[in-house]
């Protein structure tokens, strides 16, 4: 709302007469004859009054807004987007083109209308907060990294998007955990390059800073392969769309995630190499598992781990490590006679099936970590009472409470190890709901869920807040054709928003779960 006040205009004298305009030129007498009157005192200009703005409505909600008065900013056709630093470029082409501006590069002049991103080079700053100015009709983002003065950028673009304008004043802002991610399993159900890449615009958008693609499992391995073509499924990205994918998540200042699970979940690679598939006493097939007692299972795996990790540029690598079979059968060791034979012989006579798996899962860290990568598992691969311990920095990727054994959170925290919270109560969308999924609500999330929350609806101490690295919203295609790929982009897409809410401020939020749907479907 705009307010104009009227400047009062006061005549001093008696008899002076004041022009409107409609006598003669330079508001001089109409009467020649008469004496020259003084100039009239030059009616003020004027003024505009503004109330104090108000926060910018996004999603994430932003932290802090100092409020001013002001008539805020908006897009004009002379705007122009500069940089202070080169490193910044890519963000200023992409937000110009999203709000219709010039890009002019790096600049040091400036203009009315411009929007200004730069490095503040504040030292231990989160290098994902940000700041945005709105002031003197221009905009200055800030922040100490390339991210946060990207996710400035995603600020601005919602602001305008909702109402045109960007209000006057400060905007001070940072995410609470440092883990924002999807999980999409590609291996059960092929998504095309396409639908990935408008995951990835959307989840960039929304402040996510991570993708996880599960593309090995029983049913499919979804990647191409140069080492191993023979497991790789008929339908499956090629090299060059991970390649554009890839670019594209970093252009987002997205981190792809990759995961080959094992020793479980292996049914499309063992489909090529039978060999390796784990057999009990009586030779029966384990579905999907591999032998860890067979050297060739862990040489292949590690041998993909290679390969991919010239594909997949990030730092973080998903092991996977759970439901192997093995140890879902009420006696391991009698079950699988080799896979004890393997674990006495590497472990001493006290060893058992559960060591040799835990044994595993810290050589594939190994490979992992070689490869410059840190490792994460999902927790039904710790297991409980082993003499044989996972390495301290494999993350815990905690998705259930419902397997063999299961243990409560706390106790992995307890034990110092860093969580991701995957919580299969609420941030599960498991296509045709198959055992006691249903598929979760983006308003449950938003009212109930906090990254405390762990497994089902309680939450750990706020001791442990600080080892919970963040939170990953994960579909899962367990019955595929349940669902097409449009169905799963529409049916995600308020938990995605409810999701990176929370991430990015655990606290209450401001708008009521109706406020923020509307908000959502406003700002598309």
């Amino acid at each position: 709302m705009i307010v104009v006040v009227a400047a009062a205009v006061v005549l001093v004298g008696l008899g002076l007469g004041l022009w409107t305009g409609r006598g003669a030129p330079g508001g001089t007498s109409a009467n020649p004859s008469a004496p020259a009157a003084a100039a009239p005192t030059p009616t003020p200009t004027p003024t505009r009054s503004y109330p104090l703005s108000t926060a910018p409505r996004t999603i994430p909600a932003v932290g802090d807004h100092s409020p001013a008065r002001g008539p805020g900013w908006r897009p004009a056709q002379s705007s122009r987007v500069v940089v202070s630093d080169a490193g910044l470029a890519d963000e200023g082409r992409l937000i110009a083109g999203e709000l219709g501006l010039a890009y002019a590069g790096e600049k040091g002049d400036s203009r009315a209308g411009d929007v200004r991103l730069s490095l503040s080079g504040a030292e231990g700053a989160n290098p994902e907060s940000y700041t945005m100015t709105v002031r003197d009709g221009r905009v200055g983002i800030s922040g100490p990294g390339e991210a946060g003065v990207f996710y400035g950028t995603r600020t601005l673009k919602q602001t305008v998007s909702d109402g045109g304008t960007a209000p006057e004043g400060v905007v001070r802002d940072e995410p609470a955990k440092e883990r924002r991610g999807l999980m999409v399993d590609i291996a059960r159900k092929h998504f095309t390059a396409d639908w990935i890449e408008d995951r990835v615009r959307e989840l960039g958008d929304l402040k996510f800073n991570e993708l996880g693609l599960h593309f090995s499992d029983d049913q499919g391995f979804r990647i191409e392969s140069d080492s191993h073509p023979e497991v790789v499924s008929q339908q499956h990205l090629t090299k060059a769309e991970v390649r554009r994918i890839v670019q594209l998540a970093e252009s987002r200042h997205i981190s792809i995630v990759p995961e080959i699970d094992s020793p479980g979940h292996l049914g499309a690679v063992i489909a090529a190499h039978p060999d390796l598939q784990l057999r009990n006493a009586q030779g029966v097939a384990a579905t999907g598992a591999v032998d860890i007692s067979n050297p060739g299972a862990g040489k292949l795996v590690d041998e993909l781990f290679e390969e991919y990790a010239g594909l997949f540029p990030g730092t973080r690598w998903h092991l996977g490590g759970d439901e192997y079979r093995a140890l879902t059968v009420s006696d391991p060791q009698a079950s699988y006679p080799q896979l004890a034979a393997a674990a006495r012989e590497a472990y001493g006579p006290g060893g058992t099936v559960a060591d040799l798996a835990t044994g595993w899962l810290n050589d594939r860290a190994a490979a992992v970590r070689a490869l410059d990568r840190t490792p994460r598992a999902w927790n039904d691969g710790f297991y409980a009472g082993t003499s044989v311990q996972p390495d301290q920095d494999i993350e815990v990727a905690y998705w259930t409470g419902k397997e063999i054994g299961a243990r409560q959170p706390a106790e992995y925290l307890s034990a110092g190890r860093k969580v991701i919270n995957y919580n299969d109560e609420f941030l599960y969308y498991v296509l045709g709901q198959p055992q006691t999924f249903v598929y979760p609500t983006g308003q449950r999330i938003y009212e109930q869920w906090t990254p405390r929350v762990l497994r089902g609806t309680q939450p750990v101490a706020t001791d442990y807040d600080g080892q919970i690295l963040g939170g990953s919203f994960a579909v899962w295609c367990d019955l595929a054709n349940s669902q097409t790929q449009a169905q799963v982009a529409a049916g995600i897409r308020m938990p995605l928003r409810a999701t990176v809410q929370k991430l990015w401020d655990a606290g209450e939020p401001e708008l009521s779960w109706a406020e923020f749907s509307e908000l959502a479907d406003r700002l598309g």
